[in-house]
């Protein structure tokens, strides 16, 4: 991204103020590209002067500019694939390895401690039974997010089909139950309806999205936001699962003694099964 190029050449010259608008923006373009000065100002928790001075700093001729840029480069990464794939870019291992580390980093940067810890301590609640509600594109990730934490505790359940199957799941669902809900950017019709469907029945989410103004952060209690840059055609998912690492991890500290049960004795059910196999 050309902003995020600019940044890190003046990265050294930016002041402290400056820098945390320079963090936000790069967590958060969608921030900039759909929102104010104020906006950026108070998400980065600094004076909207800062924010304009790093504009300018930047090279654009203040916010608006700066506004009119992310917006390009949004547009560009919101194209279809078929579209994507036939722009330039630059393949190589070290592009990849930049891009991907880029991801991580900033969807890492961005988590709020006090998201994680509400999120952690509702997961780790036995009695608060698990929702998760996964776009096509994140199901891959989705499933096995629901896989390990079905191995932490018990009463976890992907919500998935056909309309009828998800409506009648999201009705069913005890009133105590957390969701969580993945889906970025052209997001699918039917995640954005049982979401809201969701909210309806007050039932508490927290989603995983790609920025503070998407459809699913408006409704949700928690929100992390996942950065998905690339340098192909599909968008990237390394920033999604890491975060998705981080919840498992941390629940699986917060469950420590029974989920070291549960471990065992399903480790104990393979190895009576002959389940796994080293290849020899």
């Amino acid at each position: 991204m050309e902003v995020a190029e600019r940044i890190r050449a003046e990265g050294a010259r930016l002041t402290a103020a400056e820098r945390r608008v320079a963090t936000t923006i790069l967590a958060s373009p969608q921030l900039v590209a759909f929102g104010t000065v104020a906006d950026l100002a108070r998400t980065a928790e600094v004076g909207a002067a800062s924010v304009v001075r790093l504009a300018n700093k930047l090279g654009f001729d203040g916010y608006s500019e700066l506004q009119h840029c992310i917006q390009g480069e949004l547009s560009a990464q919101l194209r279809p694939a078929a579209e994507r794939i036939h722009d330039s870019s630059n393949q190589s291992v070290a592009a990849h390895a930049e891009a991907e580390l880029a991801n991580v980093r900033a969807t890492l940067g961005s988590v709020g401690d006090e998201a994680l810890t509400a999120l952690v301590e509702r997961l780790a609640d036995p009695e608060r039974p698990v929702l998760i509600v996964s776009g096509e594109a994140t199901a891959g990730v989705g499933r096995l997010f629901a896989d390990q934490l079905a191995q932490l505790r018990s009463g976890v359940d992907c919500v998935q089909g056909s309309e009828v199957a998800v409506r009648r799941a999201i009705a069913l669902a005890d009133a105590r139950s957390t969701a969580l809900v993945i889906d970025l950017r052209r997001y699918e019709r039917w995640v954005l309806d049982a979401h809201a469907a969701l909210a309806d029945r007050s039932i508490w989410s927290a989603v995983l999205t790609d920025g503070v103004l998407s459809p699913l952060a408006q409704r949700a209690d928690a929100t992390f936001i996942v950065t998905a840059g690339s340098v192909g055609p599909f968008d990237s998912h390394v920033g999604t699962l890491a975060v998705l690492n981080l919840i498992t991890n941390s629940v699986a500290d917060a469950l420590r003694v029974t989920a070291a049960d549960r471990l065992g004795a399903i480790e104990a059910a393979w190895g009576d099964a002959g389940a796994l196999t080293d290849g020899a």
